[in-house]
């Protein structure tokens, strides 16, 4: 006996709202799964970044936002690349086959480590040497973004301000000390694999270890070499 029309269409919708119900169901599962592989991704990155920096590292990322579409192929990197990502950071995530989309996460990074600070009162235009250093641990990411943390960046420099006993050193408060002065001849070296010519010009600016400076010569010319010691330049190849 064939069923009502009323019955018929009232089990077609029932199957057509389960039909809906589990579509929607697999596309939330997809998004979940999607949005897991994003935060994996982020967090992994993040850690590839801190591990070497202190003993313990902390990593939080935050959800994307549901209101977004799914990250295809994420590759995350970091906007300011020059800093290291400690305390509140802001993500970078390239998404797309072409990696044309990019969103932003947000993440909160505590890393524990040791880090130097100075032992004693040093006053402006001291020479920082090894013997004015202490090593401390703590929460490197409750210091300043200036803060130094490798010992390398410290010793050499010279305090532009008086630094405080057991403050750590900032990277504003240092710096380099000049190993060619404006005016003074210098000696500029180019070099490659097969030949070594040195020139002798005039400086026309400071510099410290690592700079560029511009050099004249008596023919007028002027070229930008690297400051690698005292009076010495090179032309980088």
């Amino acid at each position: 006996m064939p069923y009502p029309l009323h019955v018929t269409f009232r089990r077609l919708a029932v199957l057509m709202c389960y039909a809906l119900l589990g579509a929607g169901l697999l596309i939330h599962t997809a998004h979940a799964q999607a949005d897991d592989e994003l935060m994996q991704r982020v967090h992994q990155f993040l850690y590839e970044q801190t591990q070497a920096l202190g003993e313990e590292v902390v990593i939080d990322v935050r959800p994307p936002s549901p209101h977004l579409p799914p990250c295809i192929r994420p590759e995350p990197f970091l906007p300011n690349a020059g800093q290291p990502p400690l305390g509140r950071v802001s993500v970078g995530v390239r998404c797309g086959e072409a990696q044309q989309q990019i969103r932003y996460l947000q993440a909160q990074i505590d890393v524990i480590g040791g880090y130097w600070v100075a032992q004693h009162d040093i006053e402006r235009g001291t020479l920082i040497t090894q013997d004015m250093l202490a090593r401390q641990s703590g929460s490197l990411s409750a210091l300043s973004s200036q803060a130094l943390i490798d010992e390398a960046d410290i010793l050499g420099k010279i305090a532009q301000r008086p630094i405080r006993s057991g403050s750590a050193f900032q990277a504003n408060a240092l710096q380099t000390p000049a190993l060619v002065k404006r005016g003074q001849r210098v000696t500029v070296i180019a070099q490659g694999s097969s030949f070594r010519v040195a020139r002798e010009g005039e400086a026309l600016e400071d510099g410290g270890l690592g700079d560029r400076v511009r050099v004249r010569f008596e023919s007028r010319e002027i070229l930008t070499a690297r400051v690698t010691e005292q009076g010495i330049l090179v032309v980088d190849f």
